[in-house]
């Protein structure tokens, strides 16, 4: 499996752990998915899908490469009274996941982790879509190519 694909999986793995317990307040279920969907396919709500984008190099010195790969992040909820409000929660869950996971480990058997993981931008469809909200966050992962 590529760094890429790896990276994008290791993510949908952490954002399981928004369970509704201890700093999260949305319960994904276990609905967090290294694919992409649109707001018209889901089926299971809350829900998070995710997939890699564009991805920049830095050549540095002594063949030292940095990777910056973009990663697109859609949050969908459905609710017929607060679609943008348990959005926002959903979203500020993310974000506190991802804060907590700046360096992930992508693959445990070559020991190879992430450097940083930065928001970009955060997204909504501001209310549009009632009774659905849909949100995308907009990653920049840095990590090491070796």
């Amino acid at each position: 499996m590529s760094k890429r694909a790896s990276i994008v999986r290791a993510l949908a793995t952490a954002f399981k752990s928004i369970d509704g317990t201890g700093p999260y307040k949305t319960n994904l279920y276990n609905n967090s998915y290294a694919k992409l969907k649109f707001w018209d396919e889901i089926q299971d709500f809350p829900s998070v899908y995710m997939t890699p984008g564009s991805e920049a190099r830095e050549y540095l010195p002594s063949d030292f490469k940095w990777a910056y790969l973009a990663v697109s992040i859609k949050a969908y909820v459905k609710d017929e009274e607060n679609a943008p409000e348990l959005l926002e929660q959903l979203l500020e869950d993310l974000e506190t996941c991802i804060d907590s996971n700046r360096e992930l480990v992508y693959d445990v058997d070559n020991n190879l982790s992430t450097t940083e993981i930065l928001i970009q931008q955060i997204t909504t469809d501001e209310g549009l879509l009632a009774p659905y909200g849909v949100g995308e966050i907009n990653l920049q992962v840095r990590y090491a190519l070796e």
